[in-house]
């Protein structure tokens, strides 16, 4: 039954444009810059927010720190912190919180140097540390690439999936990533060679990172961050643009057991959650926002969410269906170019909720004709073992 309510929509957004940032800024200048231009995007002002939600990416002591640096005093402060799914967690509780009556206007902000930093984010060791199950993976140097690349091993294992399937899902992002300004610039200077569309032999045919994933089925790793802004929705209908209510949401944990499927994620759990307080199917989604650190991450969630069934994703992606300018063959795959081709700063949901609004209110470079739902699915950690999902389900007016 569905439990869709419209008291919560996001209002304003903004996406920070430069992926290679060269140290001229830091994480929470991106956050500020982020914030300002989302809070004029939906004419209001900083005295308007009173809710915070921060996954710490500016540095420690999140919620007060990033408080003091806007010098706002919220009453909601959140510091959720689950990797790459933070932001649909936060725009979640932000909902809830608003829901609630204990804010009004939530602020999302994210900001990372990564690529100014040179952190080896797939192929370095797992970095951190003092997990309790370190001793089980971490001593045989497994790295973050090691373990997508064990999940896409096994899904061909289990269900005849092949390199070929698994490009396509490259393919599809590339093609919106070329028709985005910002995402072809952010190629140039991230010094890509060869930047164009690409095809299925381009792909495997790149060079092989961890087998059976290649290089065009790695994220890249880029500067980047951006902000959003979520209100009421007695504010949200007097904002300069129409409102994309969330209309669903989800969360869930995934994390190695005796038995366990590691072709399957958390998102079996949150999908359900967040497609069933929205009153929709996957089957009516118009644009899919999926978290994409590896071909494989997408394959296994647009599954694990029902767009199609456990194991039928390879054949199910095949023939470009998941393009912008198909409409009828399924939802249009991450829009904007994705982690593969458009930005990866180390932790992408927020950028999923961006280009899913950017959808929703016709502004896309890709733009899918009469888009009125999308999803926006992240997932935070490592899929072959521990992570979160955060499935977030919006709609417009």
């Amino acid at each position: 039954m569905s439990t869709q309510t419209r008291d919560a929509a996001i209002v304003g957004i903004h996406e920070y444009p430069s992926r290679d940032v060269e140290g001229e800024v830091s994480p929470l200048q991106i956050k500020a810059e982020s914030a300002a231009r989302a809070l004029e995007d939906a004419g209001l002002g900083w005295n308007d927010v009173d809710a915070i939600y921060d996954a710490g990416d500016g540095g420690g002591m999140a919620g007060l720190t990033i408080s003091e640096y806007f010098g706002l005093k919220p009453r909601v402060i959140n510091t959720t912190g689950v990797g790459g799914s933070s932001y649909e967690y936060h725009a979640a509780h932000a909902k809830r919180d608003i829901a609630a009556g204990k804010a009004s206007v939530a602020l999302l902000t994210y900001g990372s140097t990564a690529h100014s930093n040179a952190r080896a984010i797939g192929v370095g060791g797992r970095g951190g540390g003092g997990h309790p199950a370190d001793n089980m993976d971490m001593f045989a140097g497994m790295t973050l690439v090691a373990n997508y690349a064990m999940v896409a091993h096994r899904h061909m294992f289990e269900y005849g999936t092949t390199s070929a399937q698994l490009a396509e899902i490259s393919v599809a992002t590339r093609c919106h990533a070329m028709r985005n300004p910002e995402a072809v610039k952010a190629m140039e200077d991230l010094e890509f060679l060869d930047i164009r569309e690409t095809t299925v032999d381009d792909v495997v045919n790149s060079r092989m990172i961890a087998d059976p994933l290649h290089l065009l089925e790695c994220c890249m790793i880029s500067d980047g961050g951006g902000a959003v802004i979520i209100a009421a929705a007695d504010v949200a209908r007097d904002c300069r643009k129409a409102p994309v209510w969330i209309l669903g949401t989800g969360e869930a944990t995934k994390y190695p057991e005796n038995g366990g499927d590691i072709t399957t994620s958390a998102a079996v759990q949150s999908g359900p959650q967040a497609f069933g307080e929205a009153g929709v199917t996957p089957q009516e989604i118009d644009i899919a926002m999926i978290y994409d650190s590896f071909s494989i991450t997408v394959l296994a969630l647009l599954e694990d969410l029902g767009f199609c069934a456990k194991g039928e994703g390879g054949a199910w992606v095949e023939g470009g269906r998941l393009r912008f300018d198909r409409p009828d063959d399924g939802p249009a795959l991450n829009t904007d170019g994705g982690g593969l081709s458009s930005n990866h700063p180390g932790m992408r949901g927020i950028f999923l909720l961006l280009e899913a609004t950017r959808q929703l209110r016709g502004e896309s470079c890709s733009q899918v004709d009469g888009a009125k739902l999308a999803v926006a699915h992240g997932n935070g950690g490592m899929l072959g073992s521990r992570h979160c999902a955060g499935t977030v389900v919006l709609g417009r007016d």
